[in-house]
């Protein structure tokens, strides 16, 4: 059997769809059969299924394919070690379509610059959320566990889901709420766009 491309992608989230880099492996040359999934798991989690499937799939002489650096890994020890792990096997990595070459500088410095701007964005979201929070109960609108939530804090816990680094139970932890509540308000906000748009050809 000949050398193989081995595709894998990952969304945060259980509400964002995977089709767009199903669609873009495919174009870089990765058969649906071989593309691996992570589905709810954000980057900075290393214990992904699809990921150990992906990585378990690739032999010596195969190219493992992802869309862009920040689907393989949000961390730069993270995807320095999966780099590593895949040279030492002989494996070679793409990303996007361009091959990641270990041996060129050049490319080494472009590698490590992409993956610390992924865990910069990771880091930066996660600090304005704290922040958020403390704010937040300061001003007594968080109160801990709570039924129900404001309309600000169900539109930021939307937002939250749908930035794509959080998965709905790390989001209803945050918040206090069971994830019933975290689906109930994505579900509200998508029924009142919908209203909106149903609404704008009649304005107009």
């Amino acid at each position: 059997m000949g050398a193989l491309r081995v595709g894998y992608a990952r969304c945060s989230t259980d509400q964002q769809d995977l089709t767009a880099q199903r669609d873009a492996l495919l174009i870089l040359g990765v058969e649906s059969e071989r593309i691996y999934v992570d589905h709810g798991l954000t980057g900075t989690n290393r214990e992904r299924p699809g990921l150990r499937e992906a990585l378990a799939a690739c032999r010596a002489g195969d190219t493992l394919v992802v869309t862009k650096l920040d689907r393989l890994a949000r961390s730069l020890p993270d995807a320095r070690a999966i780099a590593d792990e895949l040279t030492a096997r002989q494996v070679s990595l793409s990303l996007g379509g361009s091959i990641y070459d270990p041996t060129d500088a050049v490319g080494r410095l472009l590698f490590n610059v992409l993956a610390m701007v992924a865990e910069f964005e990771s880091d930066l979201i996660r600090l304005r959320t704290v922040e958020g929070m403390k704010v937040a109960k300061a001003k007594g609108r968080l109160k801990g566990r709570q039924p129900k939530l404001s309309r600000k804090q169900e539109a930021h816990l939307v937002s939250l889901v749908h930035s794509g680094e959080y998965s709905t139970l790390e989001v209803a932890e945050l918040f206090g709420v069971g994830r019933s509540t975290v689906y109930r308000a994505i579900q509200r906000q998508r029924l009142a766009a919908k209203a909106e748009l149903a609404v704008a050809p009649a304005r107009a």
